[in-house]
């Protein structure tokens, strides 16, 4: 299996996936905002970040697809260099097909992580499905990749070096490491799409 992962790995161009209880934890925090309404806050892990970056940086776009919309998720997707933060999908093959005609390449380009129901249509298409492991039982057997660690505590990473391993690009790294020179992070200019602004709901 592992052999099979790394040729789907190589072949992956575009890294998509869920944001809660992937990217996070799941777990969602509320406090007072400036008036009578709640905010909510989520918690991101910098061990993604730099997994995240570091496929920018060899020219893998990156991307969310999740049911919900927040602030904060959106500042991420930004700060990350993201090509695309698609927010209050709960269908996702819509985002997945928009995206696809966007940049022009193929599902067997896709590596896509998730770890709800709402992700398996989109994971049985995906080249290289991936979830954490704190995922459903369900999402894991639609799974090619099933990682280590959970969500919101470096699962994320844990894919991102497994595809830059695949790909031959650790030895490159792994030299920034050793002489502490890390390149200027490549930004795409990142597209957002609210399901919201189109009058639709969550």
């Amino acid at each position: 299996m592992k052999t099979k992962n790394a040729a789907r790995a190589k072949k992956i161009k575009l890294f998509l996936m869920d944001v809660d209880g992937v990217l996070t934890d799941g777990k969602m925090y509320y406090i007072p905002g400036k008036g009578a309404e709640m905010v909510e806050i989520k918690a991101f892990h910098s061990l993604d970040g730099i997994g995240l970056r570091l496929l920018n940086q060899f020219g893998i776009i990156t991307g969310v697809i999740t049911g919900r919309e927040s602030p904060g998720t959106e500042e991420r997707a930004k700060g990350l260099g993201m090509g695309y933060a698609y927010q209050g999908f709960l269908s996702k093959l819509e985002p997945l097909r928009q995206i696809l005609a966007a940049t022009g390449l193929k599902p067997e380009n896709v590596a896509y992580m998730g770890d709800d129901w709402t992700d398996i249509p989109v994971l049985k298409r995906a080249g290289l499905a991936c979830a954490p492991a704190n995922a459903l039982d369900e999402v894991k057997a639609a799974a090619h990749l099933v990682t280590k660690k959970e969500g919101g505590m470096g699962a994320v990473r844990e894919a991102c070096d497994f595809i830059l391993k695949s790909q031959g690009h650790w030895a490159t790294v792994m030299n920034w490491v050793e002489t502490a020179h890390w390149p200027e992070m490549k930004k795409d200019p990142i597209k957002i799409v609210r399901f919201s602004d189109a009058g639709g709901g969550k």
